[in-house]
This record gives C-alpha cells, structure tokens and sequence, in this order.
C-alpha cells in the first residue's frame, strides 16, 4: 500500500517526507495506521549517527489503531488502540525469563533494519529497500509491526499523547519500579530532567521516595521537576552535585540515575552514592574511566546498565496508562504537539531543550 514516511537518506540530513510502498502484514504482524509519534534521543541517533542503515524511516514511540492483522496474531484485534513498542524475539532466555528488553537478538531487531525474518516492508518510488527502524518505522501514515511490538491500550485516553510510553517514558519510569525497585522512604539523585528522568522522577514520586533529588542545568526544567515531585533541585552550573547531595545526606543516597550520557556526570552519579548504593545508567554514553578500587569496589557500589526500563511492553505500559489516569503519572504535562510537515522543527526543539517530549501527529 502507499504510504507517507519520513526518512533519514544520509548520516546528519534532516528527514524528508516521501512516498514509499509498504508491504501488507505476514503471519506474525499487524498493520497499524499512525496517529502520533513521540521524538526521543535514540531517533536523533538513528539520523546522525548510522545506528541503522541508510535509509532509515524513523520513528519509534508509535501509536494509534490496528487496521489489519495476520493470520497468526491473536492478541489484539482490528479497532484496538495501541502503542509501539521494541521489537524483541520472545524466545530467547531473556526473554522467557521476563527481560524482553535484554533480549539476545535487541540489537538487530531494533537497529538492523530488517524484520523478523530479515526482509524489508518498506520499500521507495523506485523500488529501493528503506531500512525499519525498531521494528516499527513510525514517523509513517502507517506501520507493519510485528505482534511482540504492539501493546493494546484503553481506547479512552486520547491515543495521540500514548506513544512515548513505548519509549522514553516507559525508560524512566521502568529504571525506577522494575530494575532499581527502591523502598519505601530511600533516597534517589535523577541526573538529566528531560522526558526520560522525569518519568523517573514520577515513578520515584509513586513510591514514596524520602529525598527525590533532581539535577540539571536548567532553571525552568528544575522548577518543573519541583512541580511535579522533586524533594530537592541542582542547578549543576551553580553548584557541584556532590557537594550539595552530601550536605542533604551525608553518607549519599541509595540510588542514582543518569540520563544524559555525559561522561563527567556519569562519575558524578557514582560519587554522589553512599556504600553499597546503586547508580543505573540509561543515557547513551560514549567511555568513562573509573578508578575501580578508589570509585566502585571500595565503597561496594553498583552501576548497572538498564535498557528500556527492563519493562515488558504489555504489562507494563498499561499500568503506566491507568496511573496517568488517576493522575499519578502526568506525563501529559511535558508534550507539546507538532504537524508531519514540522518534524524538523520538533528534533531541533528537543535537541535545544526547549521542548521536552514533542509528539508528531499524523493522522486525523
């Protein structure tokens, strides 16, 4: 069927907005017609950095309604409001065992470009295979996706706001109740209040965290964060997080999160932890050089890499929705809508920080 795509052709190029032919759904997938799709880091990543091979249509927190199904699928029915999620295999140890996110296969699922079984849906004008990306390729007027990538959701929440809880929210928010699981009353430091770490932020909020610490380098962010469930707020150009977090707490919190990839923040997030404490790191990070006696072994801290909240897509992101829903979870407050034709404005938005969850809307 023709479909309408934004696709990245070169490493650093804006998206272009083109034709393409998209292939019908086989056994195992269903065919959804977009509504809205969330911007995030990773999709910046995919643009700049050759995550997946070019060309590449972006897009990965989707949302909207099932249209068609394989003849193998029997999970979600035609009419279903639902959300994209990572592609994962289902059958591999990790997965079996509830860790779909640490699936052995997420690499090339999610970045190779191909689908299952390593053919291409989407195809240009003329003919040439446009790379999926994450098994879904969402910024698409519609999307062939497998049914392990595909989480229905009540249908009375405005499915347009739905599609980042695929995604960025679900990363937060899942580092912090699936994978850290801190107790009731501890301490926790949230380096980075984009999407990300305030979903975080909230998750922590839930719980009933005693010191929920939220670090950035901008004002208007930390106020926000306040707003929405910090205890305490560093402005990092201001003062050393260090330096403060151990006037709060002087032994240091128990749990640390950093969301901004940033080396120098990174070993900030590990020294501001008291012994035996936990930091989780979920930004994309390039290297960082630990002293490992001096900086982890020493004080037995943990530093433990989570990917997309080591969350199962199915369960969890309808929790998120029913939290939202009670109004424990409003992640509704840090999205701002765009057109199709202004992807590029929303990417340069989100790179500036001057947006913090764009959302792309692209059906009526």
């Amino acid at each position: 069927m023709k479909i309408t795509t934004a696709v990245a052709q070169k490493q650093g190029a804006n998206l272009t907005i083109e034709s393409a032919e998209l292939d019908s759904p086989k056994a195992n997938e269903v065919l959804v017609e977009i509504k809205a799709t969330g911007i995030c880091h990773t999709d910046a990543a995919g643009r700049d950095y050759a995550t997946t091979p070019y060309p590449v249509a972006l897009g990965h927190e989707g949302a909207g309604i099932f249209k068609e199904v394989g003849s193998g699928v029997s999970t979600v029915k035609p009419g279903d409001h639902v959300v994209l999620s990572f592609s994962y295999c289902g059958h591999c140890e990790n997965c079996l065992t509830g860790h779909p996110a640490s699936c052995i296969h997420f690499n090339e699922l999610n970045a190779g470009g191909r689908n299952f079984d390593g053919t291409h849906r989407i195809h240009s004008e003329g003919g040439k295979d446009i790379s999926t990306f994450f098994g879904q390729s969402s910024f698409s007027t519609y999307s062939v996706v497998d049914e392990h990538g595909v989480t229905k959701v009540p249908s009375d929440v405005d499915i347009s706001l739905l599609g980042p809880l695929g995604c960025g929210f679900q990363t937060g928010a899942g580092t912090v109740l699936n994978a850290l699981k801190p107790k009731f009353g501890s301490s926790i430091a949230i380096f980075g209040t984009g999407a990300v770490g305030l979903a975080a932020m909230m998750a922590a909020k839930m719980i009933g965290m005693d010191h929920i610490i939220a670090i950035d380098i901008h004002d208007n962010r930390l106020e926000l964060a306040k707003e929405l469930g910090a205890t305490e707020t560093i402005n990092s150009q201001k003062r050393n997080p260090e330096d403060v977090v151990k006037e709060l707490l002087q032994t240091g919190v128990e749990y640390s999160i950093d969301t901004t990839g940033v080396s120098p923040v990174i070993k900030q997030a590990v020294h501001v932890l008291k012994p035996s404490g936990t930091c989780a790191l979920i930004g994309l990070a390039g290297d960082v050089t630990f002293n490992i006696q001096g900086e982890v072994i020493g004080e037995a801290k943990q530093i433990i890499g989570i990917i997309e909240g080591d969350a199962i897509p199915q369960l969890f992101i309808p929790k998120l929705v029913n939290y939202y829903k009670k109004g424990l979870f409003p992640f509704d407050r840090l999205v701002k809508y765009y057109k199709f034709a202004d992807i590029n404005q929303a990417f340069e938005d989100s790179a500036d920080g001057s947006v913090i969850k764009p959302i792309v809307k692209i059906g009526n």
